[in-house]
């Protein structure tokens, strides 16, 4: 009886501590995406411990909207820190402030999650992966591709063989605009801002692709980066590019990138063609795929990611509680992460000299 009783503890304790929420504060709510942790109440998993922002606007917006206490709220970073102490912060302004976040956090041990890209520059990619390494904490940057069991469907294939080698990737990304699809006037002030955004179209959807590419070849980076961004609506779009190609080649294989704000409609697709067939994961669900120069094209259905992978804050906290472990070359992940901004950085040089960037 007494062992029976033991072991009842013993597994209420763990179950008590499995489901701890993570103590989570925000910095920044200009980011069109911030609305999704305000809008998950469904899941216990995190606790939301204090707000960074500067902007008294968007204070009294976001504690209207969702009924937030005003004492959550601080207009000093470092303040909020250290009088709320999170276990991990969730950014949500411009990209370039990203690093002032992890300057910030990663002294106090303090896990960071970004929105993508990384960073504006490589100069700071590179120092938030230092700082995160000195510091041993988490910096993960979230992308909604992430969550797309197309993409890992995929992925399965090419590490099965049944693709063959690869030889030709096209990521497709975007939408119609950001004004055209009436974002905030705050996000779109940053997304439309060289310094604040690192480029327009190009930063914003041609991390997309960068990234997949990075992760499907197991952290390989390209032999050299070619790039063209337009403006196709210089009226709206007057300081950043609202379109841009960018062209990836490596020993055996060539990755086109194609962001805009200029597509009819919203597209996340990839186009994965090999030695011995090609797949496209059409949307979160969708495959086309043809595995053999005889057989006809196929549409596959599956299931989305099973949890943590379809929420942001879940897979954080799972990191951050150790229940998760990120692979080498995950999306999430630095060492790919890192490497996405040197693409971008490579792609925004190729964009304004009108030559191929070979990198180092």
């Amino acid at each position: 009886m007494k062992t029976l009783v033991i072991l009842l503890c013993i597994l209420v304790s763990t179950q008590t501590f499995a489901q701890k929420p993570l103590r989570l504060a925000i910095a920044g709510l200009s980011h069109g995406h911030v609305g999704w942790v305000f809008n998950r109440k469904d899941k216990k998993d995190i606790e939301l411990v204090g707000i960074y922002e500067t902007n008294p606007e968007l204070v009294d917006r976001f504690s209207e909207k969702y009924k937030l206490d005003k004492s959550l709220f601080f207009s000093d970073l470092s303040k909020m820190l250290d009088q709320v102490k999170p276990e991990a912060v969730s950014a949500f302004g411009p990209i370039n402030e990203h690093i002032m976040v992890v300057k910030a956090c990663a002294p106090r041990k303090i896990h960071v999650m970004v929105e993508k890209p990384l960073a504006t520059t490589l100069a700071d990619a590179r120092e938030i992966e230092k700082l995160a390494d000195k510091n041993s904490i988490q910096v993960l940057t979230n992308f909604e591709t992430s969550w797309y069991a197309s993409n890992q469907y995929v992925n399965d294939l090419v590490e099965q063989g049944k693709l063959g080698e690869i030889r030709k990737v096209m990521v497709n990304d975007g939408h119609q605009g950001p004004k055209e699809i009436g974002v905030s006037k705050e996000f779109f002030a940053f997304l439309t801002d060289p310094g604040k955004n690192g480029a327009g179209a190009l930063n914003d959807f041609g991390c997309y692709g960068a990234n997949l590419m990075t992760w499907l070849l197991k952290g390989q980076k390209p032999l050299s980066v070619t790039a063209v961004a337009h403006q196709n609506k210089p009226d709206i779009y007057q300081k950043v590019d609202d379109d841009a190609t960018i062209i990836l080649q490596y020993p055996k294989a060539q990755c086109v990138i194609q962001a805009s704000w200029n597509w009819t409609f919203a597209r996340k697709d990839m186009e994965v063609f090999g030695t011995k067939g090609y797949a496209v994961a059409v949307n979160p669900t969708t495959i086309r795929q043809r595995l053999q120069e005889k057989s006809p094209e196929e549409t596959v259905k599956i299931d989305p990611r099973p949890a943590p992978f379809t929420d942001p804050f879940s897979v954080l906290a799972d990191v951050v509680s150790g229940r998760l472990r990120l692979g080498e070359h995950d999306m999430y992940g630095l060492p790919v992460n890192v490497t996405v901004v040197e693409i971008l950085e490579a792609a925004k040089q190729s964009a304004k000299t009108g030559k191929t960037i070979i990198l180092k």
